[in-house]
């Protein structure tokens, strides 16, 4: 059976350089990711404007904007909807949506126009056998060098978990700067793992060590302290 080309499904991947894009915004035009140099972008899709999942989900991004400009985090959104319906829908948002608490809430993060399905395609965010005319719930985590780093797909209706996103950002960057791994389920404040032995001579090494602070289940798999305000002092360092 043959592959007709323009159905297939490109994503770059975790490791890669962020594809560029120039795209209109709700915050004016967008040259991506050169208009963010220095930050971590969290470039994000949703299937379309006015709709209640996708509603709930602006309205929680945007309610914890601050907590993400702190990681030094810039939001991008996008959907394949038009300009002016991406401004009708967030100035609804902000007029007569309360949900969970949530109200008057002011989206000021950009949304990303793409009509065409450009930026879509060029992200993998259409997913033919989900929908074709509509992105999925994707999420890409750009570093500050541009590479993406983390990919989280969802489908179109199973909203995401903002608090799993968030961990994620902070679980990058963790690693990053204190070189260690992060375990199963891992929180900040939470025991890390430490790069394992490199040869026989440090494996033995490891496993003889009278580090206090280094816990070795085996010579591959030890653990330290990392004080979850140590984290917030370098993280917070990097803005």
């Amino acid at each position: 059976m043959e592959t007709n080309q323009e159905e297939l499904t490109v994503m770059p991947r975790i490791g890669d350089k962020a594809p560029s894009f120039k795209a209109k915004t709700t915050q004016g035009d967008l040259n991506f990711p050169d208009d963010y140099k220095g930050k971590w972008k969290i470039l994000f899709s949703h299937p379309a404007d006015f709709t209640p999942v996708c509603t709930s989900e602006f309205m929680t991004f945007a309610t914890m904007q601050k907590e993400f400009d702190d990681l030094n985090c810039q939001l991008v959104g996008l959907s394949v909807d038009g300009l002016f319906s991406h401004i009708a829908w967030l100035r609804t948002i902000k007029e007569k949506i309360e949900y969970k608490g949530m109200k008057n809430v002011e989206v000021t993060f950009p949304l990303i126009e793409d009509i065409t399905m450009e930026v879509a395609k060029k992200y993998g965010m259409i997913q033919p056998n989900e929908n074709t005319t509509q992105a999925v719930r994707a999420v890409f985590y750009i570093d500050p060098n541009d590479i993406i780093r983390t990919i989280i797909y969802y489908p179109l209706a199973l909203g995401r978990n903002f608090n799993e996103l968030k961990r994620v950002l902070i679980g990058l960057q963790t690693a990053d700067e204190f070189s260690v791994a992060l375990p199963a389920d891992w929180h900040p404040g939470d025991e890390v793992i430490v790069p394992p032995a490199a040869s026989c001579g440090g494996a033995k090494e490891r496993m003889e060590s009278k580090d206090e602070d280094l816990t070795c289940y085996d010579w591959f798999f030890c653990t330290k302290p990392l004080a979850k305000e140590e984290i917030q002092k370098k993280i917070c360092k990097k803005k």
